[in-house]
Order: structure tokens, then sequence, then C-alpha cells
């Protein structure tokens, strides 16, 4: 009996291992294609890739995450989509990782999907996707207030806001320094987000 548990356990613990060198596998080689992606097509196609993997693995958020930033990028590269239509698509993936963990790096999603929504027309959706947009850093800055992802977001929106109204290169600067500052010392984790470094240094520069 001892010897059938004990082949039991090597067995599940091999299956596990199998499993687990399968789904790293998959989104290091889907990773790869969508630091290389340079076109909406390119960025559906592994945005769809990063969907299949999460409804596979059930328990895992980052194959969500990154089908969203997939889809985000398309936002911030293809004038022609429809930022209302993209938003819903992001949110619902967004909501898909939520619901397995939440966490910081969900939020800069949240974050960019209302972003790309609110300027489509700042004027007039300010007060709605311009909120949701700040509220979705705040609640990203309660979660990891050392993620710099955030303070490269809070960056742009400063930066990209009228002097008069709170905005510009001036206010902007700290906030890009701090996002510098804390990319230093930031620990990536294998197959998580590793992205805004250049950004942010880039809009740091565009500061002084």
């Amino acid at each position: 009996m001892k010897s059938f548990l004990l082949i039991l356990a090597v067995s599940l613990s091999v299956a596990v291992h199998a499993q687990s060198d399968k789904y790293a596998a998959a989104m290091q080689k889907n990773i790869a294609l969508l630091d290389s992606a340079k076109s909406t097509a390119d960025l559906e196609a592994v945005s769809n890739a990063f969907t299949r993997v999460g409804d596979a693995e059930k328990t895992q958020w980052l194959p969500y995450y990154y089908a969203a930033l997939a889809q985000t990028r398309i936002g911030w590269t293809d004038n022609k989509v429809d930022k209302d239509q993209l938003a819903e698509k992001i949110k619902a993936l967004v909501a898909k990782a939520e619901a397995i963990e939440k966490n910081a790096e969900l939020c800069t999603i949240s974050n960019m999907a209302a972003t790309q929504q609110m300027l489509v027309d700042p004027q007039s959706r300010w007060q709605t996707y311009g909120m949701e947009a700040s509220a979705a850093l705040e609640a990203g800055m309660k979660l990891d207030p050392n993620n710099p992802r955030l303070y490269y977001l809070q960056g742009m929106s400063v930066f990209g806001t009228p002097e008069q109204f709170g905005g510009g290169k001036d206010r902007a600067k700290p906030i890009f320094q701090k996002a510098v500052d804390l990319y230093k010392t930031f620990q990536v984790k294998p197959l998580y987000p590793n992205w805004g470094q250049k950004e942010a240094a880039d809009m740091l520069a565009k500061c002084q």
C-alpha cells in the first residue's frame, strides 16, 4: 500500500510539473509574440492565444492580463478602432483575471482602457472615463504602492493635462522620476509584466 501511494504521489508530481512546463512554454512563446507584434492583426492573434491559455489553465491570471494588454496596444496604435468596443473587450478580460486575483498590474490595464475611452473626446468624457482612469490608479497604488507602471501612467496623465488644470511637464516630472527610481529596484518575476522602464525614462527626459 505504501509503495502504491508513493508511486501515485510521484506520478501526480510529474504530471503537475509537466503541466507547469507546458504553461510556462506557452506563456514565453506568446510574450515574445506580443513584444514583436507590429499590426492590429498580430495583436489580435496574440490576445486570442493568451485567452486560450487562460481558459485552459483556469487558475492563472497572467494570460488574461496579457490578452488585455495586447488589446490596449491596439487602442494606442490603431486610430480606426472603436475605443468603446475595445474597452469592453479589455474590461471583460480584466474581470476574468480579477476573478482569480486582484492586483496592481490589472489596475494598469483598467487605467489604460478608460484613458483610451476618455481621449476620444476629453472635454466631454473627462467626468466619466477620466475619473475611472484615476480611480484605477488609486486602487492600484493601494494594492502595491511600489509598482513603477502605476507612476508612469500617472505621469502620462499629468503630462497630458493642461497646466491650468494642474498638469504639464513640471508637475509630471517628479512622478516620472519616481517611476524611474522604482524601476531600478523593482523585482521582476518570471512571466510577469516588465514594460514601461524605457518609456518612463524617455518621458522624464522630455520634462527636463
